[in-house]
């Protein structure tokens, strides 16, 4: 990271849009309980200085404090002129990215900030953008010594640092780790912002190019340890949970599994096979969201699909999506729960030819997932990477943020902060 005193801790790009509000207002919030020293402020990011006064006033007023605005630096800057972000970017130690999609928008950002000596970090859900970032930016982040981090929002530092903390809380050595996540909503029930929907269209709309990066990357396979991981059907029903289940489609499969090859390749630890599922109530919830998502992944194929979901959202999206995102009462009225039951063998059992001997339930709690949890992921992960340094991985690059956060306090700063950790049950099979 940039040695030299820079003028903001950090910088909230895109601080004007849904997301990047909550963002700004989290770190306000870290501000004031004294974690951003003083002496060196942050600043707020876009294009446009009126809209971005508004979200520092409405910040201060929210927060009570009324001279916020006054205490927060202004940047004028644009995707679209790369010498605006190089100036951003030689004008702080980290840029917290929250403009996407980020297939579109995200590539100039990581640019600007490795050429500047700026560390990065996003809240990304795409693995074709991840993926492509660490194949083409990690030996130059490296040779620059900064941290470029993704997925550090809801998508994916709770499966991602879920399945590090079951490991570090097993005795013995995890092999194998399925999670289930539950959405919690209330009466006021979910929706979802148009920078989401349009993201979520983007990234499943764009499978053959993860493909094809993929096959490219001649990657070596991880090693199996112990028994294989057995995959569920598509629709499945979980004995512990008693409800259905299908896989998850996120982001956090691909996430893990790259935090599972770096800390095996490392730092000579053992890999953890992992599936990630979604729980979806009864069957009747079951057949409802079948024709719900087969209905947009036969859409998101195609060019014109993809048009039409885009452009006809309220018609596709079966009263999730809205253009001002959720409301406040459906986020107060909303929150996650993602469980991980994890297998694995005692010290001094043998991984060969043997079945499991042990087993482990914990759970990472929070509140609602898209906006509220994953400011707060986000923000935590900068402080981290602002006060931790000496715990993140020697000399820079491109990770995930098992990757980088897994020898950190980062699980203790989350939950301190609403994010909670915990082990449910742990026995001998």
């Amino acid at each position: 990271m940039a040695t030299e005193q820079r003028p903001f801790h950090l910088v909230v790009f895109g601080a004007s849009g849904f997301t990047g509000q909550f963002v700004t207002e989290e770190v306000a919030r870290e501000q004031a309980a004294g974690e951003l020293s003083p002496g060196l402020p942050w600043a707020v990011a876009g294009r446009s200085r009126e809209k971005l006064q508004q979200v520092l006033e409405k910040a201060a007023q929210k927060l009570g404090r009324p001279t916020l605005s006054s205490e927060v630096g202004i940047i004028i800057c644009d995707i679209s002129n790369p010498a605006s972000l190089d100036e951003m970017a030689t004008k702080t130690t980290l840029v917290l990215n929250c403009v996407g999609p980020y297939r579109f928008y995200g590539e100039p950002i990581v640019k600007a900030c490795i050429e500047n000596g700026t560390s990065y970090i996003d809240i990304c859900g795409e693995p074709q953008f991840l993926e492509l970032m660490q194949a083409k930016y990690h030996e130059k982040a490296a040779e620059k010594g900064v941290y470029i981090i993704g997925s550090s929002g809801f998508d994916s530092i709770p499966a991602d640092l879920g399945v590090i903390y079951t490991r570090n809380k097993m005795n013995g050595t995890l092999t194998a780790v399925e999670s289930f996540l539950t959405i919690h909503s209330g009466p006021e029930g979910l929706c979802i912002h148009d920078g989401t929907w349009k993201s979520a269209i983007c990234g499943f709309g764009d499978k053959s190019s993860l493909r094809k990066l993929r096959s490219a990357s001649c990657l070596k396979p991880v090693p199996i340890v112990g028994s294989k991981l057995k995959r569920r059907w598509p629709v499945s029903y979980c004995r512990e949970l008693s409800t259905y289940s299908i896989p998850f489609l996120g982001s956090d499969t691909s996430v893990v599994k790259r935090t599972q090859r770096y800390l095996h390749e490392n730092l000579e630890e053992s890999p953890v096979q992992y599936a990630a599922y979604v729980t979806v109530g009864g069957i009747t919830s079951v057949i409802k969201l079948m024709f719900a998502g087969l209905f947009f992944l036969v859409f998101v194929k195609f060019s014109i699909g993809r048009q039409l979901l885009v452009k006809f959202p309220w018609l596709f999206s079966f009263g999730y999506f809205s253009k001002q995102g959720p409301t406040q009462k459906q986020m107060d009225g909303t929150s996650f729960t993602m469980t991980f039951f994890g297998q694995g063998y005692s010290q001094g059992f043998s991984t060969d030819k043997n079945k499991p001997n042990i087993k482990i339930c914990t759970q990472v709690k929070g509140p609602e997932a898209g906006y509220v949890a994953t400011s707060i992921a986000m923000v935590q992960a900068a402080m981290t990477l602002l006060n931790d340094a000496s715990h993140l991985p020697k000399g820079g690059g491109v990770f995930t943020p098992g990757a980088a956060f897994s020898r950190t306090k980062l699980i203790d700063r989350l939950n301190q902060h609403g994010i909670e950790f915990s082990v449910i049950s742990s026995s001998e099979v």
